[in-house]
């Protein structure tokens, strides 16, 4: 039917195209870990090849098995990774390239198209100035970076760096095994070379890989409602963008005015400081405070015995460790639970706001609004597993629950306050809504009215 998204067929691999990246072309099969017979503890795991036949790809393009996004020929593969790749950021911005245009060279944006989006932008500025009395960019004219996706890809690794080092230093500080409780253990030995070795590499190709997830689809920088460094320009995926109109039947200048304002929105709301710096320390804390069960892996491997193992023995370990959360053994701590509910509601908050004020200026502005916001909304909650892991380590919450919280939140305060109330959210620290606020506008709204 005409409007309605294609369908996808094939596995959900977000690893394919990954062959060419350089440090990584020699990840064909499971032959052993040849080079790593000096690392104390590892000894132990004899040859990691044979594991037996399977249907999955060979190579680096079969590592798909990040929270749903396929099965993980594993071990050997991360450690010869380990072995040649670079570490750290780099590593996930070639990884994050690859997967984002499936490994093949993208065209780059025509600057005759740079102009159109340009011009698209200042609209969507006056606009959103003038609906919510917020500056898209505060004290200069709002602009913007018109991308491919590999370029998409580039600035978001570059925007989540400190997301991904407090990611990265939570999870390898709790990775290690206290060989203290366990001295002369060869076991535990061999536990802490791996968790050592493999947490930072499987974090960096894991971020590098949701990264690239969502350069395939995303249509702007706030394809997920994380704040950008301020002062930096607005970002557009032009390819993803026109794609999308194509796949829906949509006027293809309505979806790109559309997402100049979406865009503008969010640079307004994510302008104002303590906004901004609530949100990002949130989204910090959470991500500091992941805490990892050292035994978990030993409990994965039960009696598995390295020496003796044959194909069926490694087959399974190789499943049970097919996972983000039971490689890097990371579970959400108490720290994060308590982080969460307020996290979620200041989220729900200001996409309920973001979603009122795209109704408000879009209805009068778009002609074709309603079926295209329609269709744009349906696009960001039918994600797929890969899109929900990056939300969950994140500490995100963007299912359609949260967004009806949003928008009911919003509804609530314009019916008893007008839309003059609703922008009250910004205007004070202390205006940001507590968790059974969101829930209850008319308790916010009686908050905020009380003498300071």
């Amino acid at each position: 039917m005409s409007g309605d998204p294609p369908t996808e067929g094939g596995p959900d691999d977000p690893f394919e195209g990954l062959e060419g990246i350089e440090g990584l072309e020699d990840l064909e099969g499971l032959e052993g870990l040849e080079g790593l017979e000096g690392l104390e503890g590892l000894e132990g795991l004899g040859d990691l090849g044979e594991t037996g036949e399977t249907d999955e790809p060979s190579g680096f393009g079969g590592l798909g098995g990040f929270g749903g996004l396929g099965d993980i020929p594993l071990i050997g593969d991360l450690m010869r990774t380990l072995q040649s790749a670079a570490p750290g950021a780099n590593q996930a911005r070639e990884v994050g390239r690859a997967i984002a245009c499936g490994g093949v060279s993208e065209p780059n944006i025509d600057p005759s198209q740079r102009i159109t989006i340009e011009q698209l932008v200042r609209v969507a500025e006056l606009r959103v100035a003038d609906a919510t009395g917020l500056q898209p960019a505060p004290g200069a004219a709002l602009r913007v970076e018109v991308v491919n996706r590999a370029g998409w890809s580039d600035r978001t690794v570059s925007d989540y760096e400190h997301l991904f080092g407090a990611l990265n230093k939570s999870i390898s500080a709790s990775l290690e095994p206290d060989l203290d409780d366990t001295p002369g253990d060869p076991m535990a030995a061999m536990l802490a070379g791996i968790s050592k070795m493999i947490g930072p590499t499987m974090l960096a190709l894991t971020t590098g890989a949701m990264v690239g997830r969502l350069a395939q689809h995303a249509l702007g920088g706030y394809v997920l409602p994380v704040p950008r460094p301020a002062g930096k320009p607005m970002l557009i995926a032009l390819p993803n963008v026109d794609e999308f109109s194509q796949e829906w039947s949509l006027d293809a200048d309505d979806v790109r005015l559309w997402v100049c304002v979406h865009e503008a929105v969010y640079c307004a709301v994510f302008g104002v400081d303590h906004v901004r710096d609530a949100v990002s320390d949130l989204l910090v804390r959470h991500a500091s405070a992941f805490e990892t069960n050292p035994r978990r892996i030993e409990e994965l491997l039960g009696d598995f015995d390295p020496g003796t193992a044959g194909p069926e023995a490694m087959a399974r370990l190789q499943s049970e460790l097919g996972s983000p959360d039971a490689l890097l053994g990371a579970v959400r701590s108490p720290a994060q639970e308590a982080l969460l509910p307020q996290m979620t509601a200041l989220v729900a908050a200001i996409t309920g706001y973001v979603d009122f004020t795209m109704d408000r200026i879009g209805a009068d502005l778009i002609g074709s609004y309603d079926r295209l916001s329609e269709a744009l909304r349906r696009h960001r909650v039918e994600a797929s597993a890969s899109d929900r892991f990056v939300e969950r380590l994140l500490g995100l919450e963007l299912d359609q629950t949260q967004y009806e919280r949003g928008a009911a939140f919003a509804a609530g305060v314009v019916e008893r306050a007008g839309t003059d109330g609703l922008r009250r959210l910004f205007t004070h620290p202390d205006n940001l809504p507590t968790p059974a606020e969101v829930d209850a506008a008319g308790l916010w709204l009686a908050r905020i009215d009380l003498p300071r």
